[in-house]
């Protein structure tokens, strides 16, 4: 059997949730598919595949991205954060108050929405409701949660600046 361009492995290394991985996997792999099938981190959703949905957001050397839109190749010596890293030693802040809004409902696009969200806050600790609706425009909700979701934002930009757990 012949080997093409296309069926070319690379060797990836890049640290996930904090862990150094190395990946060997095709060139055109990408980092949504390296998470989901080489590293078995299932939190990232597979939907759109064209970076329209924002359910594959995850934090790439600290700046959100879709990983749809990224090859697995080009995150060689980067940190990547999932939502399992995000939330690894259990239920974050933002997380919390998403239930407490009532904001997860199919739960779908959570992770991609928490993600975006805990970028948002990292970037602008208090934001008001047009710049939280603004930083996750590019994130798809079917149940059209959105109103629950800004407010599970809001509620936790206000404990973050208020100091509480």
């Amino acid at each position: 059997m012949t080997t093409t361009q296309a069926d070319a492995l690379v060797v990836v290394t890049v640290t996930v949730n904090g862990s150094v991985r190395t990946l060997r996997v095709p060139v055109h792999r990408t980092l949504l598919d390296g998470l989901r099938d080489e590293l078995g981190l299932l939190g990232t959703k597979t939907c759109c595949a064209e970076g329209e949905c924002g359910a594959c957001t995850v934090l790439l050397d600290g700046q959100a991205v879709n990983a749809c839109l990224v090859l697995c190749a080009e995150t060689d010596g980067h940190e990547v954060t999932t939502i399992e890293g995000l939330s690894k030693d259990g239920l974050t802040d933002l997380q919390e108050e998403f239930l407490n809004a009532g904001a997860v409902q199919c739960g779908f696009c959570i992770p991609g929405q928490v993600v975006s969200a805990e970028y948002l806050l990292r970037t602008n600790p208090s934001p008001d409701e047009e710049e939280i609706r603004e930083a996750l425009s590019g994130n798809l909700c079917r149940c059209a949660g959105y109103q629950r979701i800004v407010s599970a934002v809001q509620a936790t930009a206000a404990r973050r600046c208020g100091g509480h757990d």
